[in-house]
């Protein structure tokens, strides 16, 4: 049974807990370098506050020492200065708050990235190790973009909350002890309410916004799938002449996304008005009250300056948290579904007590298998069988026999409900699915190949091969010869999916693969149903040679590709219907035979009119000689 593993909470409604769970990547723990410059940058930012406060300090003195009005008790030296060099102070200061704040950012910048990282690795390594089912039920184009909105909201969270929020809270908490202890508490007052006003808008402002981010980045999403999955069937598009109608689906998704985006710059505009309005009121407020105390010589002209600074300093990091608000609640909308994936769990799981494949003979067993992709609908009923070691056993059936889910639970995509798989006596869930899959070569009916060079494609079986083993394998699948031929040799690039090879040509890429891989178990799932007929007894000749002395597995659609087979097992609606030899199936003249003799008279129909063909070009050939 799959475990549950712990992982990121996309608690939108609390951004301190994302942040708890995030901090295991901000400080790592077999990571000290990167837990010492958490620890200067925090220092620095401490500092730059302290800094920063002095400010205004120095804007108030300088004011007053123009103003004939300094009073300085205890800062003689500062008094001894003058205002030229309090000006001078007070832009030393300012650029030394500005450097540490950089300093700062510097600092954390490697933080911040390795946890954007990690994130990243953790999500890619947990996709791959999710359920087939899974990756048929989703969409490539959407998946994509959840990962990438998701690592970006990561890296948001991160240098937001922990580069802005805390500083400014920082800030904060020293303007109001100034205020209270300089001027009063009316002064603390008003400003806590007016920063209270002001946040409380903020934040609910913005979880407004936050529907609406999430239908844009819905839109966006459906936007990018339809691209993606228009682009990879763009053969098909061609063929049907749809091009106007991909477009229109497309276009139909983006004004989905035009309308949703334009709502949340909207939005935004109304925001950033409703802050402005609250803060603006409550520096009137403040500045009056400071003004009527300069009249009435409770204050200073330096006094009125000072705390009209202190606020408009105060501004900046209010205005910033909220746009740091905005966008980690973005963050976290951005990154939710990216922590949905992490939070589904494995179907296929390796037991605590796995222990790796041992390979003896490479003897397969089926016992009393039963699944089911869907209770309702049961795919194979109790099947049993056995593929001896370094023997051939082909599998045929109807289609939707259950004939490829064998080599499905065989390579343990998915587990049985009942009964057990085993090689060479050990069950199949009770050994890691590395050494499993290690153990098993396959040959698919529809070769995917990675957007790269041919030998890249052929190394992919044994990542460290040597180029001299990767041409002695293509020798063995027979395309060698085309490959030196190419322009660029084995350097050529196949294209997304393979698609500037043909069918064949994919078929022996991949027969190259698994020859390089060298495993023990073979399974030839349909490898050559989707091939015409020449084309398929030059890829059965390659395969022949590959799976001899292998236990070999063959899911065949094509029944002259399995006349050869040890034993043949014959599906019907997940069960065995009949099994034996060809020889033996057609003596009992059943399923295997009528199966038999249709594809017999399929392929004499497709013979015959080949030879037609080629007898009228014959023909047209001699009744133009004499004119040539």
């Amino acid at each position: 049974m799959a475990t549950k593993k712990k992982t990121v909470s996309a608690d939108s409604s609390n951004p301190m807990d994302t942040l708890v769970n995030l901090w295991p990547y901000m400080w790592p723990s077999d990571r000290l370098d990167l837990k010492m410059r958490v620890v200067w940058a925090t220092v620095f930012l401490v500092i730059s506050k302290f800094v920063l406060i002095l400010v205004p300090y120095f804007f108030k003195w300088a004011t007053d020492a123009l103003n004939g009005k300094l009073d300085m008790v205890g800062l003689l030296p500062t008094l001894l200065l003058g205002a030229v060099a309090l000006v001078v102070l007070y832009n030393l200061t300012r650029i030394a708050q500005v450097g540490l704040n950089q300093l700062r950012d510097a600092l954390f910048a490697r933080v911040g990235q390795y946890a954007v990282r990690q994130l990243a690795f953790r999500t890619f390594v947990h996709m791959h190790q999710l359920s087939l089912r899974f990756h048929l039920e989703r969409k490539t184009g959407g998946l994509s973009r959840i990962i990438e909105r998701g690592t970006k909201g990561i890296e948001t969270i991160v240098r937001f909350t922990i580069l802005n929020s805390i500083p400014t809270l920082i800030e904060f908490l020293l303007t109001a002890v100034i205020f209270w202890w300089s001027y009063g508490f009316s002064y603390l007052a008003i400003t806590a309410f007016t920063v209270w006003a002001y946040i409380w808008f903020t934040i609910r402002a913005s979880d407004w916004r936050i529907g609406i981010r999430r239908a844009m980045n819905d839109s966006d999403t459906e936007a990018n799938t339809k691209a993606i999955d228009s682009l990879l069937n763009f053969e098909t598009v061609k063929y049907f002449g749809n091009e106007e109608m991909e477009a229109k689906r497309f276009d139909q998704s983006m004004e989905r996304y035009e309308k949703s985006a334009t709502q949340v710059w909207t939005s935004l505009g109304w925001l950033n008005f409703g802050q402005g309005v609250i803060f603006g009121v409550g520096t009137a407020v403040i500045m009056v009250m400071s003004a009527l105390a300069v009249q009435n010589g409770q204050q200073t002209i330096g006094d009125f300056v000072f705390v009209n600074a202190l606020l408009m300093q105060l501004a900046m990091p209010l205005n910033f948290i909220g746009f740091v608000y905005r966008e980690i609640r973005q963050g976290l909308t951005d990154i939710e579904q990216m922590f949905d994936l992490l939070e589904v769990e494995a179907e296929v799981v390796d037991c605590p007590e796995a222990t790796p494949l041992v390979i003896g003979q490479g003897a397969i067993a089926f016992k009393d298998v039963h699944f089911h992709y869907d209770p309702e609908r049961p795919i194979l009923k109790g099947v049993s069988f056995e593929v001896p070691a370094g023997k051939t056993v082909a599998v045929v059936g109807p289609s939707g026999a259950g004939k490829s889910t064998i080599s499905r639970l065989l390579y343990r995509f998915y587990d049985v409900q009942q009964g057990s798989i085993t090689i060479d006596g050990q069950d199949v869930r009770d050994v890691t699915q590395k050494s499993l899959r290690s153990a098993i070569g396959m040959v698919p009916q529809d070769t995917v190949l990675f957007n790269d060079t041919i030998a890249y494609n052929v190394r992919y079986g044994r990542p460290g091969a040597s180029d001299a083993e990767i041409e002695q394998a293509t020798e063995i699948a027979q395309i060698g010869r085309f490959i030196k031929e190419l322009p660029d040799g084995y350097g050529t690039m196949v294209g997304e999916r393979g698609l500037k090879l043909s069918g064949g040509e994919k078929q022996r890429v991949a027969i190259a693969r698994t020859v390089l891989k060298a495993p023990p178990i073979l399974i030839l799932d349909e490898a050559t149903s989707a091939l015409d007929t020449t084309t398929e007894h030059e890829i059965q000749s390659a395969l022949d040679v590959v799976s001899k002395n292998r236990t070999t597995l063959v899911i065949a659609h094509r029944l002259s590709t399995v006349v050869g087979a040890d034993e043949i097992i014959v599906l019907k609606s997940g069960e065995i219907a009949e099994r034996g030899s060809h020889n033996d199936l057609l003596s009992q003249n059943g399923l295997y035979a009528s199966m038999w003799n249709r594809q017999r008279e399929a392929t004499q129909a497709e013979e015959h009119l080949r030879q037609v063909r080629e007898s009228d070009e014959m023909g047209v050939v001699v009744r133009r000689s004499p004119a040539i």
